[in-house]
C-alpha cells in the first residue's frame, strides 16, 4: 500500500479545489474566481505608479486603503517587516474568506497566482495588477490567523468620468 506525504495531500487538495472553482466559472450561482470582478494581472511595463505595502506582526497593512483609477495598472511592491511569513492577497471578500477557510485547514499550502505574493520575514515581494472595473477590490493576508486579527485592506477604484455605471445609466449630474 503506499501512502501520500501530507505535502503531497495538500497540492492535491489545492488542485481539486482549484479545478472545480475553475470549472464552476461566472455562471449564476456559481462560486468559481470572477477575476472579472477584481481585474487582471498587469504587464509591469505598463505600470502607471508604485504603491508601497508594509507588512506587520501586529497584523495590518499600511496603508490598508489605496485608491487607484479604473484602467490603471499599479505595482505594488509588499514589504514584510514582521518575524513571520504574510502575503497580499487581491479577490473579492467573498473569495478572500472561501480561501482563507482552505488555509486554515491546509497552513502550509503553498501557492503562486498573479493577484498574490507570499513574503518571508525581512523580504520584498510584488503584484502588478490592473484595474478594469470600478467599485471596491479586498486585499487579506491569509495565513491562518492574520485575517480573523483583521490584516485586511481595500483598493478603491475610481470610475472614469462619463463612463457608464453599473446600472446603466450614464454618470450625469442633475
Amino acid at each position: 500500500m503506499k501512502f501520500i506525504s501530507p505535502r503531497a495531500l495538500s497540492a492535491l487538495a489545492f488542485a481539486l479545489i482549484s479545478g472545480a472553482a475553475l470549472a464552476s466559472g461566472n455562471h449564476p450561482g456559481g462560486h468559481g474566481h470572477d477575476s472579472d470582478a477584481i481585474g487582471k494581472p498587469g504587464v509591469a511595463g505598463k505600470a502607471t505608479r508604485t504603491v508601497q505595502i508594509d507588512m506587520t506582526d501586529a497584523m495590518r497593512f499600511t496603508p490598508s486603503s489605496v485608491d487607484v483609477k479604473q484602467g490603471e495598472t499599479v505595482r505594488f511592491v509588499v514589504k514584510n517587516s514582521g518575524q513571520v511569513k504574510h502575503e497580499m492577497v487581491l479577490g473579492t471578500e467573498k473569495e478572500l474568506k472561501e480561501h482563507y477557510e482552505v488555509m486554515k485547514k491546509n497552513p502550509e499550502m503553498e501557492h503562486a497566482d498573479p493577484n498574490m505574493v507570499t513574503v518571508s520575514p525581512g523580504k520584498t515581494g510584488e503584484i502588478v495588477w490592473q484595474f478594469t472595473k470600478a467599485g471596491k477590490i479586498d486585499f487579506a493576508c491569509l495565513q491562518p490567523g492574520h485575517y480573523d486579527a483583521g490584516m485586511k485592506g481595500a483598493v478603491n477604484v475610481a470610475g472614469k468620468a462619463g463612463a457608464a455605471k453599473v446600472d446603466g445609466h450614464a454618470d450625469h449630474k442633475h
